[in-house]
């Protein structure tokens, strides 16, 4: 009877030593999230990069059953991206999305870091951030990265030839910082309004362009003060091309009675002052990557350019405003942007300028 107490009571050590080891193995199993998404500044439900992205993300992991989680960092900064990193890391993802140019530096080192991780970077390309170097920053896109990157000037572009075929004539374009895609939304905006104008006929200086860019991409009282000025002064639409820049446009459009062109997503449901939206193909270009890992043809090293080419680019028409821009007008000219016989202006100098872009017929006027 002896010898039995003894054996029940080490088969009861051992199964309790051996309980907590199955439990912490059982919780790894579960707390594993194969794709995983770190935001930028935000939420995934800014009606931005993060929301674009994170539902590009969803739809694959629902459509084949895949576990996946998104993870926020502490705050806008190199090492708390790093940081958000490392734990979808070690909360096993396979693939990490992340969107926005602020992700380049810390892409930069996870790519090293975590080489058999395939990471997904939204709008921009893995860099060491030296931009005070002479010769620039080092640029490095891994052999499993991929940079996605979209043709931001045909959007512009759609939605200045929009606005102007539907009657607009006085036009702003409010841009936050003069970074790269910023300046090619501005650049596209000014040459689709002068195609526009050119196939209507008009006369010189029948159009007119506000240009500005605000330097960062925060709502603010400035920002909303200038729009509201120039709302005051005639102008019938501005493209808020800034982030939250966006919110104090559409706030004096809204006291103003006027219109606003979104930017990124569709953000019609943000303002009812918003008649359309340039917008990325954030969604179907995630979906795509991610597509593409899991078929064995992940993009690794390259920078992919989504345009109008490969719907990387377009105007929500389901839910614009237009009044007379028809659905087989934006087809007539989207398909002309898918030929190639409207030039791209993807090589243009990130002066800020628009004075670049070949006009006769709109005058711009550049806003300091």
């Amino acid at each position: 009877m002896k010898k039995i107490s003894i054996l029940l009571l080490a088969v009861f050590v051992l199964l309790a030593a051996c309980s907590p080891k199955e439990t912490q193995q059982q919780q790894r199993t579960a707390d594993t999230f194969e794709l995983a998404l770190v935001t930028d500044l935000g939420t995934i439900d800014d009606k931005s990069f993060n929301q674009g992205s994170w539902e590009g993300l969803v739809q694959y992991a629902n459509e084949k059953n895949i576990t996946h989680k998104y993870y926020q960092p502490a705050e806008q900064s190199d090492d708390a991206y790093l940081s958000a990193i490392d734990l979808a890391v070690r909360g096993g993802a396979k693939i990490i999305v992340t969107p926005g140019f602020l992700f380049e530096v810390p892409i930069f080192t996870a790519q090293d870091r975590y080489p058999d991780v395939q990471f997904i970077l939204v709008d921009g390309s893995p860099n060491n951030g030296d931009w005070g170097n002479p010769n620039g920053p080092t640029f490095k896109t891994g052999n499993n990265t991929v940079g996605i990157h979209y043709a931001e000037d045909q959007a512009g572009f759609l939605a200045g030839y929009a606005t102007v075929k539907d009657g607009d004539r006085r036009l702003g374009f409010m841009g936050g910082m003069a970074v790269p895609a910023v300046v090619r939304f501005g650049y596209g905006f000014v040459q689709g309004a002068e195609f526009a104008a050119r196939e209507l006929g008009l006369s010189t200086g029948s159009i007119t362009i506000n240009y500005h860019y605000t330097g960062n991409f925060n709502a603010s009282p400035e920002a909303q003060t200038l729009a509201a000025s120039w709302y005051n002064a005639g102008v019938d639409v501005i493209f808020a091309c800034g982030g939250a820049v966006g919110n104090s446009v559409m706030a004096a459009a809204q006291q103003a009675g006027k219109k606003v062109i979104g930017v990124d997503v569709d953000q019609s449901g943000e303002s009812p002052t918003v008649i359309t939206s340039a917008m990325k193909g954030l969604r179907p270009s995630v979906y795509s990557c991610i597509s593409d890992y899991y078929n064995g043809r992940f993009p690794g090293g390259q920078s992919l350019v989504f345009s109008a080419a490969n719907d990387g680019v377009g105007l929500p028409m389901d839910t614009s405003k237009f009044q007379s821009f028809s659905k087989s007008d934006y087809d007539a000219i989207y398909r002309q942007l898918v030929s190639g016989s409207i030039p791209r202006m993807e090589n243009l100098e990130n002066e800020g300028s628009p004075r670049v872009v070949p006009v006769t017929i709109a005058r711009v006027t550049e806003v300091r």
